[in-house]
């Protein structure tokens, strides 16, 4: 399936642990504008990826600092 590249987002977190996937995990798997995503707990950066058509930068930013993880848009 090809993925449109303008409903891919891009941040660097401090998603830094299998706990913290976890518990991010929670939150992302039930948000209905979220098709699919991944963190990268071996990069330097821990870099989430989300694919989603709706879901704004800001909206996705707010989402996980709202749950004590820094997020920001990486570049």
């Amino acid at each position: 399936m090809e993925q449109n590249l303008q409903h891919i987002l891009v941040f660097k977190t401090n998603i830094k642990t299998e706990a913290d996937r976890q518990t991010v995990k929670k939150l992302l798997d039930n948000h209905a504008c979220i098709r699919q995503w991944n963190v990268d707990l071996h990069d330097i950066d821990c870099v989430l990826r989300i694919v989603s058509p709706r879901l704004s930068t800001a909206e996705a930013i707010a989402l996980v600092n709202r749950h004590g993880y820094e997020c920001s848009e990486l570049l």
